[in-house]
């Protein structure tokens, strides 16, 4: 704690004194999942935190980084058992992270109610978006359903008149289906909702054969982490990239793309998606941060990496606005949704309800100079776009 005493002599030898309250370092919490076979999208987020920190010298202004990782285990309980312990017992300034929806929304009121701050670093279900946003949350991914209301929009652009989708059962899951229904204007064919969690499934050939019969003109599907380099294999050997064009979600990244390249999967190339962020994005924040990762890692970081990298420099941006003084809960609330710092994906603004007001940009799977298959931006689909639940937050 630091406490600066202001004297001044005068003829009465008055004394006045005003003190500044310092921390002597910032505690930040992350929750992310680092074992089960999910533990592939963990892992990029870990990296990319460990090179945001880097980046800064494990500083915040004057105040040392003191950084607590923990593993949710891709289960809402024990997410929420290790916010539990990071709030209570570590007394953290800020919790982040945050892969999946369920997890976040079994985790939220334990870090809010205790009046601390929670970035999410990738889930944003629609409820925390709406009715139950919070003045502590923020995010530095998205809501949801724009990623798939972006990808929905560009279908329409194309003139894809039906589709079928699949997507796993849970928050997010239902999230993803019901952004691209939501402005679609083709017919749905029909839709499947299969298993997820620790023992997700990871057999897709009742549903491709369904697709298949359905007669939909192409295939949606959201399917994160190990499931999507399942899916896309099956996928191909189904025969169905001639016959049914494949648009994704959160599918196709930089952590599915090393395997489906090693497996041969060449279908995958020239497939599209729709993302805020893309590792070809022409900034210097951005280049820097894929750079140092490629250097590291010998791979491309992945959007969930990304948006860790962001969250750690969103916190950073708030302490050093108020020097320090992690007391001044009001000036530092103020300072996140300020958003006043060099994003991986260019300037972005905070919506009322915290998340972010950014563009989603259509990017196509591609071969690299170095024969590595990545993304690149073809277009921007949405400008500034805003979540659709933004109206029913009262904040």
């Amino acid at each position: 704690m630091l406490c600066k005493i202001l004297q001044t002599a005068l003829v009465a030898a008055s004394l006045a004194s005003t003190c500044v309250v310092q921390a002597d370092s910032v505690k930040i919490g992350f929750i992310t999942t680092l074992t089960t076979p999910a533990g592939v999208i963990g892992e990029d987020m870990k990296n990319s935190v460990t090179l945001a920190l880097e980046h800064i010298g494990n500083k915040m202004g004057d105040l040392d980084v003191e950084l607590i990782m923990e593993d949710d285990g891709f289960k809402p309980d024990v997410g929420k058992q290790k916010t539990d312990k990071l709030v209570k017992q570590d007394d953290v300034d800020f919790v982040a992270g945050y892969i999946w929806s369920h997890v976040l929304l079994a985790s939220m009121n334990s870090v809010v109610r205790a009046d601390k701050f929670l970035i999410s670093a990738n889930a944003g279900p629609s409820q925390i978006a709406g009715k139950r946003c919070h003045k502590n949350f923020f995010s530095t991914s998205w809501q949801n359903d724009q990623t798939p209301m972006a990808l929905g929009e560009y279908l329409n652009q194309e003139g894809v008149k039906s589709i079928y989708i699949m997507v796993p059962n849970y928050a997010a899951g239902k999230d993803m289906a019901k952004g691209v229904e939501s402005v679609f204007n083709g017919k749905v064919m029909g839709k499947d909702l299969t298993k997820w969690g620790a023992d997700a499934q990871l057999d897709f050939s009742a549903e491709l054969a369904k697709a298949k019969a359905s007669g939909a003109e192409a295939l949606y599907v959201f399917y994160p982490g190990k499931a999507g380099g399942a899916f896309i294999k099956q996928y191909q050997q189904a025969g169905l990239q001639d016959k049914m064009p494949l648009y994704t979600a959160f599918t196709v990244d930089s952590i599915a793309l090393p395997k489906l390249q090693k497996a041969g999967l060449k279908g995958v190339l020239g497939t599209k998606m729709t993302q805020e962020w893309s590792p070809d994005m022409d900034n210097p924040t951005n280049k820097r941060f894929v750079s140092d990762y490629l250097n590291r890692y010998g791979k491309y970081p992945a959007f969930y990496g990304a948006q860790a990298y962001d969250s750690i420099m969103l916190i950073k941006s708030a302490v050093e606005a108020v020097g320090g003084n992690l007391k001044d809960k009001d000036a530092i609330r103020n300072a996140l949704m300020a958003a006043d710092f060099d994003s991986v994906r260019g300037r972005y603004t905070y919506g009322n309800n915290h998340m972010p007001v950014q563009n989603f940009y259509l990017r196509e799977v591609v071969t690299d100079a170095e024969g590595r298959w990545t993304t690149k931006i073809v277009k921007t689909v949405y400008t500034n776009h805003q979540d659709p639940y933004a109206s029913q937050c009262k904040m």
